[in-house]
C-alpha cells in the first residue's frame, strides 16, 4: 500500500495554516486510515506548482561550453544563428530539454509549455527529442510541445507540411509566428495554423512581437479565426508587445476583444520591449501567463527559469512594488500560467492533483521580493525536491 503524506502547517498562496493530504496522486480529506507520511512545512507558504507557460527546451545550452554571443542585434539575425547553432553546436534536443526540466523542478516548475522548433532543416528532429524527454519524466513534470515554425513557415517550402506531421506525431499545440514581418502574408499564415489547429483538434499558440498597429491588427485576424472556429479558451498570444504600443481607449477596445473569446496572452515582461498593461489586462478578465522564454541560449545568456524570479521581473517591469501587486505577479505564474495553457486539475481543492511547492516566506510579496531558494517540491504526493536538492531517485543525464 502506497502511503498517504500529509503535510502539515502549510499556508495555501499565503493563507492561514493549515494541513494538506494527499492520497492517491490528490488532495483529498484528511484520512488517517492507513499509513500516513507526515512533512511538516514549518508554516512556509505553498504554492500549486508553477507554471513555465513559455519556453524552448530545444534551444537551452545547460551543461553546454559557453556559447559566446556575437548575434546581430534583429530578430531575423537570431533566428539564422539559432538555425547555424544547430548545425554547428550539436544541441541534442532530448539531453537539453531533460537538462532544463530538471534545472527548473528544483525552483518549483511542475507544468511547462514548450515551443519546438519545425524547419526544413531539421525536420522533426527536435519534435522527438522532446517528446522523448516528456515520455522519460512524466512522472515529475507535465510537458506540452507546441509545434513552432521559428524560420518561418510560408516562405520555406516544405515546412507547413512538417507542422502537419509534428502534430501526427504527438505535438500538442499549434504553433506560428509573427504573421506580418516574418511570415509576410498574415491572412495567409493565419488562415494555415487555424486550419491546421481545425483539422487536429489542437490549441494554438502565436508568437506575436508585431508592434504598433501592425501587431493590434493581427490581434484582431486572431480574434475573429478563433470566433470562427469556436477555439474559444484554446488560443494562445505569446508576447503580444503591441499591446504596450497603443493608446489607451485602443488598447482597452483590444483587451475587451481578446478577454470575450477567451484568447490568453502570455509576457515575459521583457526589459527590452514594451511593458503590457498588466492592471487593465487582469481588471478585464484576461487570462495572463508568464514564462522564460529561452533560457541560456544563443539568443541570450540569460535565464534560471525560476517562475518565482519571472514573477518578480514582471513586477519591476511594471513598477509593482505594493504586496498586492506582488501577490498579483505569483497568481500569473500560477493560476494564470494553468488557465493560458488549460491545464486541469490545478489547485488546492478536494480532488486536484497533488502538486505543491512549500517556500520558506512568510508572505507571498516576500516570496517574490525574496525568491528564496531551498524549496520543497512535491509531485503526485511524492518528494521530488527537499530543501532545494533533487531526490536521489530521479532520472540521470548524459
Amino acid at each position: 500500500m502506497t502511503a498517504d503524506v500529509l503535510i502539515r502547517n502549510a499556508r495555501p498562496f499565503g493563507g492561514p495554516v493549515e494541513d494538506l493530504f494527499i492520497r492517491d496522486g490528490r488532495f483529498v480529506a484528511p484520512d488517517r486510515t492507513g499509513p500516513v507520511v507526515e512533512i511538516d512545512a514549518a508554516g512556509h507558504i505553498a504554492l500549486p506548482g508553477l507554471v513555465e507557460a513559455h519556453t524552448h527546451l530545444d534551444k537551452t545550452l545547460i551543461g553546454m561550453d559557453w556559447f559566446e554571443n556575437r548575434v546581430g542585434p534583429t530578430r531575423n539575425d537570431r533566428i539564422l544563428a539559432d538555425r547555424n547553432a544547430k548545425r554547428e553546436l550539436g544541441i541534442s534536443a532530448r539531453r537539453q530539454s531533460a537538462r532544463q526540466i530538471l534545472q527548473t523542478l528544483v525552483y518549483g516548475v511542475l507544468s511547462i509549455r514548450s515551443h519546438v522548433d519545425v524547419d526544413t532543416e531539421i525536420g522533426l528532429a527536435n519534435i522527438d527529442g522532446v517528446l522523448e524527454t516528456r515520455e522519460a519524466m512524466r512522472d515529475l513534470v507535465d510537458v506540452q510541445v507546441v509545434a513552432f515554425p521559428q524560420s518561418g513557415m510560408l516562405p520555406r517550402e516544405g515546412t507547413l507540411e512538417l507542422m502537419d506531421a509534428a502534430l501526427r506525431a504527438g505535438a500538442d499545440i499549434v504553433g506560428g509566428i509573427d504573421p506580418a514581418t516574418i511570415e509576410r502574408d498574415p491572412i495567409r499564415h493565419l488562415d494555415a495554423i487555424f486550419a491546421l489547429a481545425d483539422r487536429h483538434g489542437k490549441p494554438v499558440d502565436i508568437h506575436l512581437h508585431e508592434p504598433g498597429e501592425l501587431g493590434a491588427f493581427c490581434l484582431e485576424l486572431i480574434a475573429e479565426r478563433t470566433r470562427a472556429l469556436s477555439l474559444q479558451g484554446q488560443v494562445m498570444v505569446s508576447h503580444a508587445y503591441c499591446l504596450g504600443m497603443l493608446d489607451v481607449a485602443r488598447q482597452s477596445a483590444l483587451i475587451d476583444t481578446l478577454a470575450q473569446e477567451r484568447i490568453a496572452v502570455m509576457t515575459v515582461g521583457s526589459p527590452s520591449a514594451p511593458a503590457l498593461p498588466l492592471r487593465l489586462m487582469r481588471q478585464a478578465g484576461l487570462t495572463v501567463s508568464s514564462g522564460s522564454d529561452g533560457i541560456q541560449g544563443t539568443w541570450d545568456p540569460f535565464g534560471s527559469g525560476d517562475m518565482l524570479e519571472r514573477a518578480k521581473y514582471l513586477a519591476q517591469r511594471n513598477g509593482m512594488a505594493s504586496d498586492v501587486d506582488l501577490e498579483e505577479t505569483v497568481r500569473i505564474c500560477t493560476f494564470g500560467g494553468a488557465d493560458g495553457i488549460g491545464l486541469g486539475g490545478y489547485g488546492f481543492s478536494k480532488g486536484c492533483f497533488g502538486d505543491l511547492v512549500l517556500v520558506p516566506a512568510r508572505t507571498l510579496a516576500e516570496a517574490v521580493a525574496l525568491t528564496p531558494l531551498r524549496r520543497t517540491v512535491i509531485r503526485r504526493g511524492r518528494v521530488v525536491v527537499d530543501g532545494g536538492k533533487l531526490a536521489g531517485d530521479l532520472p540521470e543525464i548524459e
